[in-house]
């Protein structure tokens, strides 16, 4: 049992601001009110007016690129995203092995947990390296104490076979994770341009007999276009097939170029649309209706770059203020609260919010605002004061896995080392696949 004391409680959907402490027993909330006294042997952490947020979801990720950061450039410079995929990110995919997809994971937790982010929804690959790898990222992930949503992302870039390994590897993940309480597994698939009719047709069929939903990417760039048609065609082509509403609705990662026939298409059919504002900006995809996202069931991604959902919310909403467009920061908050109605949908836990019975996966932040923090102006706190540098202390099901820099489930050292070691041994394989 622990006793949060002396907290100023935050919650996103509706949004609220609590002076009240928090009672966690077991990986659940117990007990939610002020003064609540000690009981006999339980832990009391006095927090002195710190914040508690519910754990940030991170609603699309690439654990396979936290290698990345540092990595040699391709020899030669990409043109367009295209290019992009085929010099950079597919060479990086093909390198992978047992070694770094394990390193990968565990840094990928490591930083999640220091920005108070709780739960990463991922999306991998590793073509040549398939079977069991799904399996090497939830040990990752458990050793630093995070939650995780997993997939294996199928494709036809490598051919039949390799589809075929990817299809079974997220079929054995699927049904091992039923019974796990800290883990997903979703039927997963690279993007349209690189599936054909009779692929799309397996992981559909896939999905409906497991009941699971499809997390794929839509419309991130214009290649993602069906051949001489556009986001309607693409959309239409989900749809016909049964991707969008196989397993209760589909997760899209992106859907940049949607416009506003497409995104109604994607908001009947149930879908979650996933924001990743950074990564939009880094590839040169272009910019994201964002607006128009709070409507749909929707949440923020940070496809890859970290674990920050913090930074990402802020990008997603210097963008759209940037690019003349009309989200307000409360729209912000429903794509953070987003993020928490998709662990709901997924666990059938409630997720998102402080009151008791909701898992006890929390984060502390240090911050001594200078100006009153109300319900009312908690998205104006989000979007110009909080940040992740603020996360004191993160739990996951009522244990602490994130404390002031400190791991208390894992060595962050020899993580690092091992990692430095299977980055430059990744880097080499890149450089002879290029």
């Amino acid at each position: 049992m622990t006793l949060l004391r002396g907290a100023t409680l935050v919650e996103f959907d509706p949004p609220s601001v609590e002076k009240a402490d928090i009672r966690i027993v077991g990986d659940s909330i117990a007990e939610r009110g002020k003064g609540l006294q000690p009981a006999p042997e339980e832990t009391v952490v006095d927090l002195d007016g710190h914040l508690i947020l519910p754990g940030l979801v991170c609603s699309h990720t690439h654990l396979y690129s936290a290698l990345a950061r540092g990595m040699p450039g391709p020899s030669q410079a990409p043109k367009n995203f295209h290019e992009i995929l085929q010099r950079i990110w597919w060479v990086l995919d093909r390198a992978l092995d047992p070694g770094s997809i394990a390193a990968s994971g565990r840094v990928g937790a490591l930083a999640a947990a220091a920005s108070g982010t709780t739960m990463l929804v991922d999306h991998h690959a590793s073509p040549e390296s398939i079977p069991g790898s799904l399996e090497l990222l939830r040990e990752g992930l458990t050793e630093i104490g995070i939650r995780g949503v997993l997939c294996y992302e199928i494709t036809d870039r490598g051919g039949p076979e390799q589809r075929d390994l990817g299809l079974a590897e997220n079929i054995r993940f699927i049904e091992s994770t039923r019974s796990d309480s800290r883990f997903r597994g979703l039927m997963g698939a690279h993007a349209s341009f690189t599936l054909g009719d009779e692929s799309l047709q397996q992981l559909v069929q896939a999905a409906r007999s497991l009941r699971t939903p499809i997390h794929i990417h839509v419309a991130e760039d214009p290649c993602d276009f069906p051949r001489g048609g556009g986001d309607g065609e693409l959309i239409g082509r989900l749809a016909d097939a049964g991707v969008l509403d196989a397993g209760g609705g589909a997760l899209l990662g992106h859907g940049t170029h949607l416009g506003p026939d497409a995104l109604s298409r994607v908001r009947d059919s149930g879908c979650w649309l996933i924001h990743n504002a950074r990564s939009n900006m880094n590839n040169h995809v272009g910019y994201a209706p964002v607006e128009i996202f709070p409507e749909i069931r929707c949440g923020l991604g940070t496809d890859g770059i970290d674990g920050d959902v913090f930074a990402e919310a802020q990008t997603a909403f210097f963008k759209n203020q940037d690019a003349g467009g009309a989200l307000l920061a409360e729209g912000i908050l429903r794509m953070i609260a987003g993020g928490h109605r998709l662990a709901q949908h997924l666990f059938e836990r409630p997720y998102g919010t402080l009151r008791p019975d909701a898992p006890a996966d929390l984060a502390v932040l240090d911050y001594p605002s200078p100006t009153p923090l109300t319900s009312e102006n908690l998205a104006w706190h989000l979007i110009f004061g909080m940040s992740a540098s603020d996360c004191v202390a993160t739990y996951v099901a009522g244990r602490l896995i994130y404390d002031r820099g400190h791991f208390p489930l894992a060595d962050r050292e020899a993580i690092h080392r091992t990692a430095h070691d299977e980055a430059a041994r990744l880097w080499k394989r890149m450089q002879e696949l290029s």
